[in-house]
Parts: structure tokens; C-alpha cells; sequence
């Protein structure tokens, strides 16, 4: 006997300033089951998800939720945890200067006469962080954490709630290929123990392998629901952008001319001394893409960050760009310099969530819009966003429109056009497709590859394999804060890249 529904999202019709993000949808979930909910970048996935969880609360949509037999019409998210509905989000919401046990209970405390139990939460959250095989103390404060280990505590904050159904948005965005693991196989206890999730992922390789039907939307319509059984990756992939993809990476015609930018014996530290970059060294030529691979916590990002001049920590060795020794310490310095950088935590370090798409694209180039002190050429910077809107493909009703209001994978666009409209010389690449559907990654590739075809240098530092492997012309990997393997990118595999990103030591650049 099948599974009974425990949700059924009848009609849903969500505005924002009357465009439909979600028109009309219908989707059941069945108990115990596995659901993943597909769907490009804007498509809706999120805002429907959030009139589930009680964001957007009743009143604010048209349509009717049944939940476990009852209709839902939750005030906000505090009653949708209450009756057992979780949503651990693709954007990161902790508090950086409390504790992981802090963050856990964050607005839930445990308390025992009247006082907080500080006891019975530190013994909660170890059992969590253990569940997740995570071997760090409740203690740790947030800040002192990763962006896959924040992550992580997203999650434990979920499984905390003992809910019966958990919202999982880009759980995996951030994770390694071993901590992707070990949450599948928790989901996958959880199934076992008859929690509901519902799983939303760009990464369909996971789709196939967790869930046991699969949803898709488009423009905020439904498409179609089909067990995942009976689907393939390359059906998903067409429901979802409503046409056939091609190759999913674009050909290359750029000329790598000479090296421009080097960086010699290089040494990163953190704020408490410990060093997090060891005697890095490599170079960079003119029109090259150069992959940067390693698991999270190898370095790959505290080395990027300090080049450009935002890592908080201290730095020892030289760059030296067009001939030149350069010291930069500032963001300000490096675009000066000709070198930008799209960060990995758009959120944090990328957008401004109030100002509109326009400020936000244009914000780093003001000084080329203004003529003189008190006169901006307002016609030449809406023409240059609305170019890159164009462009990049950004779904938005107006440049005007707050980019809070846009998609995660849209956000990550307006970054990327940010960069692009300082005309850099090097730009730098953090995790440029996190949490970016499998259209819009196709798009950014393409930018990628026509940066290089213009002559610009491209750093490139991804976790997904795949995408390493799909543009860079040559790739380095690092292993606990030191470069470890140097491949050009001809017949190289994936088991070559992981080899030196796990044990170190494998060299083929040919140099």
C-alpha cells in the first residue's frame, strides 16, 4: 500500500508586485517520502517553499495547504515549527559570534526551572554534531567555521527540532563530496524513521540518487511530478528549462598569450596565527582560466581572498603583476590594481539586499559614472545594467527592484556583472555557480569562457569537479594549505584531481 499525503499545496498563487512568482501550483508529498522539487533559478521553488513554512505567511497567497490531514494557514515560521515543518535555507542564517550550541537554540532554549539548561543543550548539540559526524565542540564559535561546516550547523539546527517534515534548500551547495555524503545517508536514515524532506537541488546526480519522486517547476508553474525511478537526468534538465541543453560547456577559443600575474612563496595566516596557506606558488598568463581545486578547508579560499586583499588574516611572499611587486590590502586597492573578485558568500560579502540591482551592479565602478563632484551620467550606468541584465540573462522585473527579491542563482549574476563593469585584467572566481541552476550555469560558463576569449585572466575556485575540469585550461590543487598537484587540462580526470586533493603530491603541468 502506497504511502498517505502528508502535504498537499492546492492552487498556490503567490505576487510580488503583481508578477506571479508561483501560478496556480499544486504538489503532493507523500509521508516517509523523499521529494525533490527541481527547477531553474526563479522558477519559484523557494517562494513556495517559504508559503510552506510559514515566511510568507497565510493571507499573503491564494490556495489552500493540507498538512498531515489538516489545513495549514501558519502566522509565521514559529507555527509552522510547531506543528513539525523545518526549512534549513541555501543563504546562511547564524549568528557568527555565538556558539554552535547558541545558533542551535537560538530562539528555542531549553530551560529547567525557569533557568536556561545550558547542560541538557551542550549534551543535545553534541548528539547532533555526531549524528552529522562532525567531531568539533558545542563550544566552537560560528565564526571560527568554514562556509561547509556553517552549513552543517544549518542542518543540525533542523534535526534538533525532531520534525516530521524538513525543507531542504541547496543543503549541499557548500559540501564536500564526503560531508554530501554523510547528509544523504542522514536523509536517508531519516526516511527510514518515517521523516518526510523535501529536497531542492540543482546537483540532480543527488536528485537520482536520495529521492523517491521528483517535482518540477517552471516560471512558476508546475510542470510535471514523476517518480524518480522512471526519469532520467537529461528528462529533468528538459522539463526544467523547457528545451534541450546542448554541450554543458561551451567551446573554447582563447589565445593564452604570456604570464601576467605570479605569486611566490606565499604564506596565509589567520587571525590566531595558524597558517592556512603554506609557501604557495604558481602563475597566471594572459586569457587563461586557471582552475583552483581542493576540499573545503584546503586553503583555496583564504589564498584568493588575501591576493585580493580582503582576508583579515596576515600574508608573507610577493605577487607580481605586468612585472611588478604588489602589496594589496584592500578591495579598493585590487579593483584599482585591475583585479576583482566574486566572493563564495554572495549574502555576506556580494550584494547589498535593500538596494536595488542597479546600485548593486554599479557600486564598484561609481567613480566612471561621475562627471564631476555633484553629477552622476545616470543614462550611461542604466545602460551599461540594463546591457548586462541582457547579458547575463537576470530574471528581474526592473533594475530598480531590491535584489533581495531575486533568486539566488539571479543574485549571483548581478555579482558576476559587478566584476565584469571595472573592466578588470584578473577576475577572480570563488564558487561562481553555487546554488545556480543548470541553465544559468551554462550562461555563466559561457561569460566565463568569452572573458578569456577578451583577453582577461580568470582564477577559478570550484568544488563541483565537473566544472574544473569543463573550462579551466589549467588546474591547481591544494591540500591542507599547500599547492600539491599542477595538471594542464588535457585527458586529466576526476581521479587525478581528487589523488592530489586528498593525499597531495601529483604534478603534470608540463612546466
Amino acid at each position: 500500500m502506497e504511502n498517505r499525503e502528508i502535504l498537499d499545496m492546492r492552487n498556490i498563487t503567490k505576487d510580488f508586485s503583481g508578477v506571479k512568482a508561483l501560478d496556480n501550483i499544486t504538489i503532493k508529498v507523500k509521508k516517509g517520502d523523499v521529494h525533490a522539487l527541481c527547477g531553474e533559478n526563479g522558477a519559484g521553488k523557494s517562494t513556495l517553499m517559504k508559503v510552506l513554512s510559514g515566511i510568507y505567511p497565510h493571507g499573503t497567497y491564494s490556495g489552500d495547504i493540507y498538512y498531515d490531514g489538516n489545513i495549514l494557514k501558519n502566522r509565521g515560521i514559529k507555527d509552522s515549527e510547531n506543528k513539525g515543518i523545518s526549512i534549513i535555507h541555501q543563504e546562511l542564517n547564524l549568528v557568527d559570534e555565538l556558539s554552535i550550541m547558541e545558533n542551535i537554540f537560538l530562539g528555542n532554549f531549553i530551560l529547567k526551572n525557569g533557568m536556561v539548561d545550558f547542560y541538557k543543550m551542550y549534551q543535545k548539540t553534541s548528539e547532533v554534531l555526531k549524528e552529522l559526524k562532525m567531531d568539533i565542540s558545542p563550544d566552537t564559535l560560528v565564526r571560527e567555521l568554514g562556509i561547509g561546516h556553517k552549513q552543517l550547523v544549518e542542518i543540525a539546527k533542523a534535526l534538533s527540532k525532531n520534525s516530521k517534515l524538513i525543507i531542504f534548500d541547496e543543503p549541499t551547495a557548500s559540501l564536500t563530496e564526503k560531508e554530501t555524503d554523510v547528509l544523504l545517508n542522514i536523509i536517508g536514515d531519516l526516511r527510514e524513521k518515517g521523516v518526510t524532506s523535501i529536497y531542492i537541488s540543482h546537483k540532480l546526480d543527488e536528485v537520482m540518487k536520495i529521492s523517491d519522486e521528483v517535482t518540477v517547476i517552471r516560471d512558476g508553474q508546475f510542470i510535471e511530478c514523476r517518480k524518480t525511478s522512471g526519469y532520467s537526468k537529461n528528462e529533468i534538465v528538459k522539463a526544467m528549462v523547457g528545451r534541450e541543453l546542448g554541450s554543458f560547456y561551451p567551446e573554447k577559443n582563447n589565445k593564452i598569450g604570456e604570464v601576467i600575474f605570479e605569486v611566490k612563496n606565499y604564506n596565509v595566516f589567520d587571525n590566531i596565527g595558524k597558517q592556512r596557506v603554506k609557501n604557495a606558488n604558481f602563475t597566471l598568463k594572459k586569457g587563461e582560466i586557471l582552475g583552483i581545486s581542493g576540499l573545503i578547508g584546503s586553503g583555496r579560499t583564504e589564498l584568493i581572498s588575501s591576493i585580493f586583499g580582503t582576508y583579515e588574516g596576515s600574508k608573507t611572499g610577493e605577487c607580481i603583476f605586468n612585472g611588478k611587486k604588489i602589496n594589496i590590502k584592500s578591495a579598493k586597492e585590487a579593483l584599482k590594481t585591475g583585479i576583482s573578485m566574486v566572493p563564495e558568500d554572495r549574502k555576506q560579502d556580494g550584494i547589498i539586499a535593500d538596494m536595488s540591482v542597479e546600485k548593486n551592479m554599479t557600486l564598484s565602478n561609481l567613480d566612471s559614472y561621475t562627471k564631476a563632484a555633484d553629477y552622476v551620467d545616470t543614462y550611461r550606468e542604466k545602460t551599461d545594467v540594463r546591457r548586462y541584465i541582457d547579458l547575463l540573462k537576470i530574471k528581474t522585473t526592473s533594475e530598480d527592484l531590491a535584489i533581495k527579491n531575486l533568486s539566488g542563482g539571479n543574485q549571483q549574476k548581478v555579482v558576476l556583472a559587478k566584476n565584469l563593469l571595472v573592466n578588470p585584467k584578473i577576475i577572480i572566481l570563488d564558487e561562481p555557480t553555487r546554488g545556480v541552476d543548470v541553465g544559468a550555469k551554462y550562461e555563466i560558463y559561457k561569460n566565463i569562457v568569452e572573458l578569456a576569449e577578451r583577453g582577461i585572466s580568470v582564477i577559478m575556485v570550484s568544488s563541483e569537479l565537473p566544472e574544473v575540469l569543463g573550462i579551466s585550461d589549467r588546474i591547481i590543487v591544494m591540500h591542507e594549505g599547500e599547492i600539491k598537484g599542477e595538471f594542464i587540462n588535457k585527458d586529466v580526470t576526476q581521479e587525478m584531481i581528487m589523488e592530489a586533493a586528498i593525499v597531495g603530491g601529483r604534478n603534470e603541468s608540463g612546466n
